[in-house]
């Protein structure tokens, strides 16, 4: 059976938690094949931009032995009317796996439904499963096991918000998001969380959200594609400042997935403070990657 890695839904606990330890283990370098992937070539698609995607799966693939062919906007034949379907099928048959970063979940399934090797999320408009495994490795290598503890989210209910309420129901820890009125988080995701008996609350007020919180995560305000639209006259009320983290754990880690428009969602004060935990998370989606890689590649 085809191993997609296509969200967290899709997932137990105890396979996801396989996932991060292998990637834990190229990390430290406990891994007893530095470069299992001898061979193997991973395509990325990349409708939408990026730096820390590409680069850490591209290295990633490449420190495990492996190798990448970057397919960006103008690369395919995607816009001139191919089918995905189609691409799929003729893509399936020169490489060993599949990267798609879009803006279209619809596309993300559809490319899986007619791909023969597996295929992985990048990130869709609805969810960035990637970016979350990195953020669980940074949060429990910096305080132990997420399960138990309170996190909070300030700001727009995004795709990065929905995959930490998917996580929330799979690894046992308590969301609380802050987010305006009119830029709510997926409601269908919150609904699946809650019938999976996760904790979600959602408020309006950012304090108290992150009142005795572990964890503060925000976003950029304005994600890719949502250029047009005015978001900021809604978010400032939910950047993440001294004063905001003063009401976490005096030991609450920060996050954010980058990159980040400061002045705007954070504060310099917190991203260059002693909350930080930036950096870490960028590494490791370089580390949380190669594990997702090795589970796909490994049932391959």
């Amino acid at each position: 059976m085809t191993r997609h890695f296509l969200n967290l839904d899709r997932f137990d606990e105890i396979t996801l938690r396989h996932m991060l330890k292998r990637g834990l283990d190229f990390k430290g370098k406990r891994a007893a094949d530095p470069q299992p992937l001898r061979g193997r070539i991973l395509a990325m698609i990349f409708e939408k931009p990026s730096t820390r995607t590409r680069v850490s799966f591209e290295a990633g693939m490449k420190q495990l032995g492996g190798d990448v062919v970057v397919l960006g906007q103008h690369d395919t034949q995607l816009g001139r009317g191919e089918t995905v379907a189609d691409t799929a099928r003729v893509l399936s048959r020169y490489v060993d796996a599949i990267m798609i970063r879009t803006n279209d979940p619809a596309k993300l399934d559809e490319l899986a439904a007619y791909a023969s090797v597996p295929v992985i999320n990048g990130l869709t408009d609805t969810t960035h499963p990637c970016q979350i495994m990195a953020d669980i490795m940074t949060v429990e290598e910096h305080r132990g096991p997420i399960g138990g503890k309170v996190v909070a989210w300030s700001g727009d209910g995004n795709n990065v918000a929905n995959t930490w309420i998917q996580a929330a129901a799979l690894f046992g820890f308590e969301m609380r998001l802050a987010c305006p009125a009119n830029l709510p988080p997926d409601a269908d995701i919150m609904a699946w969380a809650r019938a999976k008996g996760a904790k979600i609350v959602l408020t309006e007020d950012p304090a108290a959200a992150v009142k005795g919180a572990d964890a503060v995560i925000t976003d950029a305000w304005v994600s890719m594609g949502f250029e047009s639209e005015n978001r900021q006259q809604f978010l400032e009320p939910y950047a993440v400042t001294e004063s905001l983290m003063a009401h976490a754990k005096p030991d609450a880690l920060f996050l954010h997935c980058l990159p980040a428009h400061r002045g705007e969602e954070v504060t310099d004060g917190v991203i260059d403070g002693p909350w930080s935990v930036v950096w870490d998370e960028a590494e490791n989606r370089l580390h949380a990657q190669k594990g997702i890689l090795m589970w796909c590649l490994e049932g391959a």
